[in-house]
């Protein structure tokens, strides 16, 4: 039994969808039903309901998934312990924890100093998924419920804040509602934000799509009408003159959490979350 059908399996048990399984692998579609074909011959069970519209788990899979974690799992401490003992902590970053990013591997290192840090800058999902795939080994992320495969610890929180173009007309003030900013675009970078701001019952209507936060920031600060809103840490890393952050009234914030592989032990994922958190 290889361990690449056991990746491809479990990567198609969290999308449950093989197309989307395939995207994350890199890989071609039949490729991976191929995989997962041989795969139930190996075994003599069916691991997947499969019709035109939908895929689940059978029986079978949810037993065979929990395993093929755990020997994924292994497989990959086995790996670690054949690098020797510095190891590397690949972490997946978010904008904005720069600070926190830096207390975190202080914390980490003052416990175990022998280990070298690898930051990956990816987008929120793609995050997540590398950590699934244990391309990463922990991530910081923000506004993320729970999620198949890994553990969702939160850690902190920020105050959200409406970003301005400095002649946008609410720029003088010292706090801000949306109803003050509804005759503006609001560009979202960050989906996130967008889901809080409406779970905390603030009737926010995106404008057209944003790209990075820092392209957005530029845009907004060109923009007498536009108007962003970003968590507190990203705040602190403008450094366009050409904005300028309002906190919001009512004041609305939102969640951080470190991220983990769902095999991690308890003691490890309670130190990270510890060493990231407020």
């Amino acid at each position: 039994m290889e361990l690449r059908a056991l990746r491809y399996f479990v990567t198609v048990a969290d999308e449950l969808h093989f197309g989307r399984a395939a995207d994350r692998l890199h890989i071609a579609q039949p490729a991976v039903s191929r995989q997962i074909a041989r795969l139930e011959r190996e075994l003599g069970e069916r691991l997947f309901d499969r019709s035109p519209r939908r895929v689940r788990l059978t029986a079978a899979g949810h037993r065979v998934l929990t395993a093929a974690r755990e020997a994924l799992a292994a497989a990959d401490r086995v790996r670690s312990a054949a690098a020797g003992p510095a190891g590397v902590m690949r972490i997946g970053t978010a904008t904005g924890v720069t600070a926190r990013l830096e207390r975190g591997i202080d914390a980490l290192r003052a416990q175990s100093p022998a280990f070298d840090v690898v930051l990956v800058d990816l987008p929120p999902a793609d995050r997540l998924n590398a950590l699934r795939q244990g391309e990463i080994d922990v991530a910081l992320a923000r506004g993320v419920g729970a999620a198949p495969g890994v553990r969702v610890l939160p850690a902190w929180t920020e105050p959200l804040y409406a970003v301005v173009s400095t002649r946008h007309p609410a720029a003088g003030r010292e706090v801000v509602t949306v109803a003050d900013l509804a005759g503006g675009d609001l560009r979202v970078p960050d989906p996130s934000v967008l889901a809080v701001l409406r779970e905390a019952g603030v009737p926010v209507r995106p404008g057209r799509p944003a790209g990075t936060v820092p392209d957005t920031i530029v845009e907004v600060g060109s923009d007498p009408r536009a108007w962003m809103v970003l968590p507190a840490g990203q705040v602190t890393e403008i450094s366009s003159t050409r904005v300028r952050a309002i906190p919001l009234a009512p004041r609305t914030t939102i969640t951080g959490s470190v991220v983990v592989p769902d095999d991690l032990p308890h003691t490890c994922a309670a130190a990270t979350r510890a060493a990231f958190g407020d």
